[in-house]
């Protein structure tokens, strides 16, 4: 209380906060290193020391210092690199491991996921047979065009109303049976040169052409699941009576640094198939 008899709160001043130097290589602290600059200008962080190799890792990834299918340097080279210890690293590759975004291979190292490995493609199918094991299903292209973004896809491609998207619709099916109806949306400036050409003359699974061809890999999917009745439309698609029972599954998949880069609406008939997924 001062001498008028006003309470007065004084604040003292937060302690600065110093970046660890250890984290990083002496070339990355040097003088107008990006990695420098980007951890002076950042606000304090109090992540524990895995999770902030971890994120230099994932850094690496992106940036595509590693490309999909490649081995990445061992555990004690990155412990060297970081200057921290191997158990330390160790622990982020198991995280990295655990999201899918590196693979462990017993005895030859951790390689960069890839979506051209089988393991990777029934990641993001989740459709399975009733009986039997899963498989890829074969794909029909209904058409590819070039269009302008209606503003709910706009929206959750998280780009401009009006801007170049690619829309792609194909039927999906397994044993000769249409399954699936896929519309997808793509921001055109990433997938520039998609066309039904390509990807009719590409026989393996589209997220691996997205790879290979575009520098997009896919890491995580966010999906909305509710059912339907087939229009007259589907239902000519997927050679099923107009009105029969149909899964809608909308998913928005992302790349590194959490940017979407595919919207996908598709229809699933569950006749004999059904949708899996795993919690934990």
């Amino acid at each position: 209380m001062d001498d008028a008899g006003v309470f007065v709160v004084k604040l003292q001043p937060m302690t600065s906060i110093t970046p660890n130097a250890n984290l990083y290589p002496a070339s990355a602290m040097s003088s107008g290193s990006g990695v420098a600059a980007s951890v002076a200008g950042a606000s304090p962080t109090f992540s524990p020391l895995y999770q902030q190799i971890k994120s230099l890792i994932t850094q690496s990834l992106q940036s595509g210092e590693w490309k999909p299918g490649e081995l990445i340097p061992s555990e004690m080279e990155l412990a060297s690199r970081f200057k921290v210890s191997q158990g330390t690293v160790r622990k982020a590759i198991d995280e990295l491991s655990a999201e899918n975004l590196v693979v462990r291979r017993q005895g030859k190292g951790t390689f960069v996921a890839t979506h051209h490995e089988a393991r990777a493609q029934f990641r993001f199918l989740r459709l399975a047979p009733d009986e039997g094991v899963p498989h890829y299903p074969e794909n029909r292209i209904i058409e590819v065009r070039r269009l302008r973004a209606p503003a709910e896809v706009a929206r959750l491609l998280e780009i401009k109303s009006g801007d170049s998207v690619v829309f792609i619709r194909r039927v999906q099916s397994f044993s000769g049976v249409p399954t699936i109806l896929d519309d997808l949306w793509l921001p055109g400036s990433i997938f520039k040169g998609l066309t039904a050409e390509r990807l009719n003359e590409y026989k393996g699974p589209m997220y691996g052409l997205f790879e290979t061809e575009f520098g997009t890999h896919m890491i995580r999917a966010s999906e909305q699941i509710r059912a339907i009745c087939a229009d007259e439309t589907v239902a000519q698609l997927l050679q099923i009576e107009k009105g029969t029972p149909l899964l809608n599954v909308e998913r928005v998949s992302f790349t590194y640094g959490d940017k979407p880069v595919e919207l996908r609406r598709g229809l699933y008939l569950t006749s004999q198939h059904h949708y899996r997924n795993e919690l934990s």
